[in-house]
Parts: C-alpha cells; structure tokens; sequence
C-alpha cells in the first residue's frame, strides 16, 4: 500500500484553473492526503477558502499576506485581518507570513532605498493574531531575517513555527532546532548542495517536505508543472542523505507534518 503524503506548502490559487483542477483530481491516485495551501494577500485567502470548502481535509488553508509584496495600507490590513478573525475557528494556519529578503535586496542592488520596520509592523500583527488563536505559522524568512522572526516569535510565545525553503547561517539553524520550529525541503533537496547540507544536520522529527508549487525546479524536474506528488521524491531523497528506505522516509515526513499541523 502507497504510504500517504502531506504537501507541506504550496501556492493552490496561482496556478492556471486547468492545472489546478487535473493537480487535485490527481492526489488521491498520487498518494497525497492534503496539501496546505497558503495565500498571499486578501483574494488569495478568498481562492483557498473556496477551494477548501470544494476540498474538504484534502486542500488546508492558511491565510496571510507574503512579504515579498509591498505592504497593503493601514485599511486593507484591518480588513485582513477582520476576514481572518471571522475565520479563524476553520482555517489551519496563518501564512504564508515574514520578512521581504528577496524584494529588499533586489531593490539595494538598484540603489534604492527600502523600509523594512512597514513589514515588521504587519508581521508582528499577523503573529498576534496566530498567538491570539493558537494558530501555527508558516513562515517566509531566511539568512539574517529568520534571526528578526526568531525574535518576534519568542515576543509572542509561538513555538509552533514553520519556515518553509529555509536557507541560513549555522547559528540561526542550530537556534530554531533548538526551539523546536519545523522547516521543509523542496524538490531542490535532488540537487542543490547548499539545502542537501542543511537536510543533513537539522533534527529529523522537525522536517517536511513541500513543493512550494507552482515553483519550477530544475534537474530531473526541469519543463515539468510542479506536482504535489513530488513531495515523494523529496522524501526518496532524504532518506538516501540519512540511510533510510524511501518508504521509511516518506513515513517519518508523513508523520512530522501531521504532528505539525494536526
């Protein structure tokens, strides 16, 4: 029997409507149980809560706004966050949330100046929420800002955090092993050495696997509609860095996103 598996973060509501239809008739074939899907501003919670209700147990919404996006004004905020609050006995998470790392950097290579404290301020608002309501997070922060959301977890007493594709420093990885947040591995984890590396030192029971879809991937992957279903080769490849069976592994990440998200 195919052992189940859990999409641990994906982007449902981007992608095309006919890819998005054949992706979720497909799971049960596939062996995906559900996935979690997260949003990135307002509409998008609109899309994934429909989408839930259409795929009771199977698609699991979280709501929030992603960073890498400029921050909405202080009225599109309230009404965020007065959507999530009428919502949050149904939802399942509060992300996809965190620090804009990409969009701030791309803006200092070109020159420009870029407020950081706008997001802090929106983030330190939606993990009040999450706090508020015993919410997990997912987490979009990595190098030098998963120390900031760090930080701003511990202000919040929120141990159960996610950060999804993480990438950092050794000192910050050995701080949220340390506290206990989860982190999941994408389909680079095939062939990229920076995250085969991190695979290999961070506590077995805190690792997921995600697709981050529709994301493309190269490698074996490349040309390829990212699928749900390549959370299996995520776990044939963690097992291979930790010398366990595929099925062992797919087990162990089964098992570490129920645990996680319930």
């Amino acid at each position: 029997m195919m052992q189940a598996l859990i999409d641990a973060h994906i982007h449902l509501d981007i992608y095309e409507e006919p890819d998005q239809k054949r992706l979720l008739s497909e799971l049960a074939t596939s062996g995906v149980e559900s996935v979690i899907a997260v949003s990135m501003h307002l509409e998008s919670c609109r899309e994934n809560e429909a989408l839930a209700r259409q795929y009771p147990g199977v698609v699991r919404p979280a709501y929030g706004h992603h960073p890498e996006q400029p921050v909405p004004a202080e009225d599109d905020i309230r009404k965020l966050l007065a959507w999530m609050e009428e919502r949050a006995g149904d939802m399942t998470a509060v992300g996809e949330i965190g620090l804009p790392y990409y969009s701030r950097l791309e803006a200092l290579e070109r020159g420009e100046t870029f407020e950081l404290e706008p997001y802090i301020r929106l983030l330190d608002s939606l993990l009040a929420f999450a706090a508020r309501h015993g919410k997990p997070v997912v987490l979009h922060a990595v190098y030098e800002d998963a120390d900031l959301v760090c930080d701003l977890l511990e202000k919040h007493g929120i141990s159960k955090a996610h950060f999804h594709w993480f990438k950092g420093a050794s000192h910050t990885v050995k701080r949220m092993a340390d506290a206990g947040y989860y982190i999941s591995f994408t389909p680079d984890l095939l062939y990229e050495k920076e995250i085969n590396e991190l695979a290999r030192v961070y506590p077995r029971h805190l690792v997921m696997a995600e697709t981050d879809g529709p994301w493309p991937f190269e490698g074996p992957f490349q040309g390829r509609i990212t699928d749900p279903a390549m959370t299996r080769d995520v776990a044939a490849a963690y097992g291979a860095i930790h010398g366990l069976t595929a099925e062992e592994a797919e087990l162990l990440l089964y098992e570490n996103t129920r645990r996680f998200y319930g």
